[in-house]
C-alpha cells in the first residue's frame, strides 16, 4: 500500500519547463489586462468627446396659432412637443389695436 501513496519526484528540466511556461501566460495576461483598460479609457474618452460636441442650447419660438372664437389653441411642433395657449378672439385683437392708435 505504500507504494500506490508514493510520489515520484519530478526531473528538475521539467520543472523549469513548466515555470518558464506559466511565467510566460502571466507576461501575456498581463499585457491583456493593461490593453483592456487602455482600451476601455480611450472609449471612455471618445464618447465624452462625441457628448461634448453638440451645442445643447434652448431656442424659443413664437408661435402664433388662432382658433375661431376664444378657446385652447395647442399646437404640436416637429420635435412632439405640445404648447399650450389660449387664443384671443380677433375683437380683442381689433379693441388692443384701437387703443394703441389712440
Amino acid at each position: 500500500m505504500e507504494e500506490k501513496n508514493k510520489i515520484e519526484p519530478v526531473p528538475y528540466i521539467v520543472y523549469e519547463g513548466t515555470q518558464a511556461r506559466n511565467e510566460r501566460t502571466i507576461k501575456r495576461l498581463i499585457i491583456a489586462l493593461a490593453l483592456a483598460i487602455s482600451l476601455m479609457f480611450l472609449s471612455n474618452a471618445l464618447w465624452l468627446n462625441a457628448w461634448l460636441s453638440y451645442d445643447y442650447t434652448d431656442e424659443t419660438e413664437t408661435i402664433t396659432v388662432d382658433s375661431e372664437g376664444d378657446g385652447n389653441a395647442n399646437y404640436i411642433g416637429q420635435d412632439g412637443d405640445i404648447s399650450n395657449g389660449e387664443s384671443n378672439s380677433k375683437e380683442d385683437k381689433e379693441n388692443e389695436n384701437k387703443e394703441k392708435q389712440q
